[in-house]
């Protein structure tokens, strides 16, 4: 995989998708921050290496300037089962304790809402970001109404390890 079209893929996606309201998810955006963190340069994309170490290392060396550091992976080499489980081991094991939070994109692992597709679909991704900012965004977004629209069962899991500001 290479670093700038995965970074090309990634930010395609996020500008043409995550950051677009959607009639279907109450014409919100599937994430309301992502547009601003994105022009503001405050998403760093990394083609990882190994989901638990590549975690391990962020946790240590902190989140810097960045609101969101993305791993990516190929999916053929991290079936879901296996990145999936590297990513709650790290969550369990030490992110959660630093105040940090990594979410998962498996292409293997639809996320439907509402009938709309939110992975990106390439690559598995990892996606760290603060787990009290994440909590406070919630909040904020709660309070809107963002999240009427969508279904239990997928906020339920969105809100694992998580403060749930419903």
């Amino acid at each position: 995989m290479q670093l700038e079209q995965v970074k090309h893929d990634i930010l395609t996606w996020s500008e043409n998708f995550v950051e677009v309201p959607h009639p279907a998810l109450g014409d919100w955006a599937p994430c309301p921050f992502a547009r601003k963190a994105r022009l503001s340069g405050t998403v760093n994309i990394l083609v990882g290496v190994n989901p638990y170490f590549d975690l391990k290392n962020c946790c240590r060396q902190g989140m810097g300037k960045y609101e969101v550091i993305i791993y990516a992976y190929d999916p053929e080499e991290f079936p879901y089962a296996r990145f999936h489980q590297a990513l709650e081991d790290a969550n369990r094991e030490f992110l959660v304790a630093k105040n940090l939070l990594v979410l998962e994109d498996h292409p293997a692992a639809a996320e439907w809402v509402n009938g709309v597709s939110m992975n990106q679909g390439k690559y598995a991704l990892s996606l760290v970001q603060s787990l009290s900012k994440l909590d406070d965004s919630a909040a904020q977004m709660a309070s809107k109404g963002f999240y009427h629209t969508w279904p239990e069962e997928y906020l339920t899991t969105l809100f694992n390890n998580r403060k749930d500001p419903r």
